[in-house]
């Protein structure tokens, strides 16, 4: 007998003819065609008639069909429709912070989750420069004429979605020397003045940093408890760094040491923290700064875990805006040069000048100024970008390289400017790492209370409803 030895009689097996391509292609086709009865359908839902027929092009208009003029619309419009859906999400959250509804820690997976909408899109919109930088100068050149005196500047979104943040109108730089909100006119200017008088985000999440549990001097009261550990911690590692025989690493400790002090002996002075508010340095209240800080120590507690995301949340909308602000500068800087903004602005000069008001230039050789830069500055800058003149390129976060060919070369290093940085303090809580057994430990009870939500007080839970 020959073949397989299971298609033999012995086994009774008997294939069937079973349809089951037919079968299922049957069931793919057994829906309802709902649309043929009417009703709401996909580009009424959207409005495509409108959204899809938004695109008209001047140079069209004027008789000279630019190609490119296409991609600069859509792109714009994109970004304004993202922007519009920004606002919808900080309104949101603004709303539920302004209610009191934020008490309630149920709605904070809310603001949680759409800050993070927000950070996500900032992503995107960080990334969509890619897609205008498919356009060369030369074909931006080509309709740019046709552009005037429409400029950037005038987009309300972006304006409102700044003061709804907390952009400091004190620290704003001056458009041709006149106050931004001269640039634009009835509605759109009563909108931009009611947004300035509006409570902004930074506000809202100020005062709710100020009721963060455990800062209540009658109870926890960690900002005590923790300037009592910064003292005897540091009086514990001078006495260590004393003990070293002499040597010039002891001396090198001993100068690290006292720059160490000061900065966190600094943290404790109420009056200085004062000034430096008066000055725009600072954007938190005293007490908020102390809020803050407990929730970065304390963020493995389940009851800071989602405010620690929040804070994080915070400080990625300040990075992304800081880095959409610079990516649109170097766009600005390839499409136009040094040329005037079609709006009458000073273009890349006047864009460059809110990101990085200094600019330092340096003439050394490259090994030299690394050096120097890694050594010192690097300590106090967070953000700089480093261009080498003639090199054609500029690198963030990158002090190397040189000008192809030459050993000395001439480089110029910009600060990025923390002037329209909203969230900074969040940033600069860095500065206050400290080792971990410096950090105050919990007793049980209040350990408890950051554990459960049975144990909430009045000052920090309401009874008010859920938005």
């Amino acid at each position: 007998m020959s073949g397989c030895p299971f298609l033999g009689s012995s086994f009774g097996y008997a294939f069937k003819n079973l349809s089951v391509q037919g079968s299922e292609e049957d069931k793919s086709q057994m829906g309802v065609n709902r649309a043929s009865k009417g009703g709401l359908i996909y580009g009424n839902y959207l409005q495509l008639e409108k959204v899809l027929n938004a695109q008209e092009l001047q140079s069209e208009i004027k008789g000279n069909k630019i190609h490119d003029e296409h991609l600069f619309i859509i792109t714009h419009q994109a970004y304004e429709l993202w922007f519009k859906q920004i606002l919808w999400e900080l309104d949101s959250v603004r709303e539920i912070f302004q209610h009191g509804h934020v008490r309630d820690e149920r709605n904070m997976l809310k603001v949680v989750t759409r800050m993070h909408r927000v950070v996500v899109i900032l992503k995107l919109l960080v990334q969509q420069f890619s897609v205008l930088e498919t356009m060369t100068a030369l074909d931006f050149n080509d309709f740019r004429e046709y552009l005037s005196p429409a400029s950037g500047f005038q987009s309300l979104q972006f304006r409102l979605l700044e003061n709804k943040i907390g952009v400091l109108q004190s620290l704003r730089v001056p458009y041709n020397r006149r106050h931004y909100r001269d640039n634009f006119r009835g509605e759109d200017n009563k909108l931009l003045l009611k947004s300035e008088q509006e409570r902004t985000l930074l506000q809202l999440v100020e005062a709710w940093l100020e009721r963060t549990p455990g800062l209540e001097p009658h109870g926890f009261n960690f900002w005590r408890k923790f300037e009592n550990n910064i003292v005897k911690g540091l009086e514990e590692e001078f006495t260590r760094i004393q003990a070293k025989e002499e040597s010039e690493e002891k001396e090198e400790r001993k100068a690290e040491f006292q720059k160490q002090k000061e900065v966190l002996l600094s943290l404790f002075d109420e009056k200085r923290h004062e000034h430096l508010l008066s000055k725009g340095e600072r954007r938190l209240s005293y007490k908020a700064l102390q809020g803050a800080l407990m929730i970065y120590f304390y963020r493995e507690e389940p009851r800071f875990q989602v405010p620690f995301q929040l804070l994080t949340s915070l400080m990625d909308v300040d990075s992304l805006m800081t880095k959409w602000r610079y990516n649109h500068v170097c766009v600005v800087h390839r499409l136009l040069g040094s040329k005037a903004g079609t709006g009458g602005s000073s273009g890349y000069q006047y864009l460059r000048s809110t990101v990085s008001p200094r600019i330092l230039r340096l003439r050394d050789s490259c090994g030299s100024l690394r050096r120097s830069l890694q050594t010192s500055l690097v300590l106090e800058i967070q953000h700089c970008i480093l261009g080498c003149e003639g090199a054609g390129y500029q690198c963030l976060h990158d002090l190397g390289g040189q000008e192809p060919g030459n050993p000395r070369s001439v480089f110029n290093l910009f600060w990025l400017s923390d002037r329209y940085k909203v969230f900074v303090d969040l940033f600069n809580l860095s500065t206050y790492l400290v080792p971990r057994h410096w950090i105050p430990k919990m007793n049980p009870i209040i350990h408890k209370f950051l554990y459960t939500a049975e144990y909430c007080d009045s000052s920090y839970f309401s009874s008010d409803e859920s938005d």
